[in-house]
């Protein structure tokens, strides 16, 4: 049995690659997948594709058409759970021609993985420039994301060092990982899998929240009944 990576864009064919054919929660019994939306920013040029691809398949692929969005879907496990993840790789950038498309991403997503490249200066000032897009969009809520660093191995090129983008993240309070989609070590899918523990995280909080106002207003109903009663 194989696990399918669909694809929304016809350029890109299906992707594949061996999996089970069922998942099992801790318990040994059928659970229900959570959901995590996950939309891969940056600007222009900085690998977004590049680092899906080497994700989902393990391999590189050296041109994408950067006006083209596709979406992935791929199932992983995280603390025995099984998540379903859809995965946006967005075209372009973020500008004031664009602004529409991206909050309707933002709003679509559960969690962002914002990109820049270690040889492009812009490219990492552009990231506070996303989260400050997102705060905007998302609130009240707090925005899961985490920040990927990508092009290591143009390590004679780069100019942004790493302590800055530890700074960054430090202040964005997220995740920072850097690696390389070229070289394809394991920091891609650390950093993939984080995001989605923080999606996970944040929907367990919600959902706790959702039932414990729910518990606060039967009781409050119950309460109204009995006043009604003995009044």
């Amino acid at each position: 049995m194989e696990d399918t990576f669909e694809t929304s864009n016809p350029n890109h064919p299906p992707l594949a690659r061996k999996g089970s054919k069922g998942k099992m929660n801790r318990r040994g019994s059928d659970c229900k997948a959570t959901e995590a939306k996950i939309v891969v920013s940056g600007k222009m040029g900085v690998g977004k594709s590049a680092l899906v691809v080497r994700y989902l398949t393990k391999r590189f692929i050296w041109e994408y058409d950067p006006t083209l969005e596709s979406t992935y879907r791929h199932q992983i496990t995280i603390e025995d759970d099984v998540m379903n993840m859809e995965i946006l790789d967005t075209a372009g950038q973020l500008g004031e021609d664009s602004t529409n498309q991206w909050e309707g991403h933002v709003r679509w997503g559960d969690g962002f993985l914002l990109v820049y490249s270690v040889d492009d200066r812009e490219s990492f000032e552009n990231i506070a420039q996303l989260k400050n897009f997102l705060d905007d969009i998302k609130k009240p809520r707090n925005v899961s994301m985490v920040m990927m660093a990508n092009k290591t191995d143009l390590e004679r090129e780069r100019v942004v060092s790493t302590d800055e983008g530890e700074k960054l993240a430090q202040t964005l309070a997220c995740a920072y990982y850097e690696g390389s989609a070229l070289l394809g070590d394991g920091v891609i899918g650390e950093a993939f899998e984080e995001l989605c523990r923080e999606v996970r995280r944040r929907k367990m909080m919600e959902g706790k929240q959702r039932r414990r106002s729910s518990s606060q207003q039967v009781k409050q109903a119950f309460n109204r009944v009995l006043t009604k009663i003995y009044s």
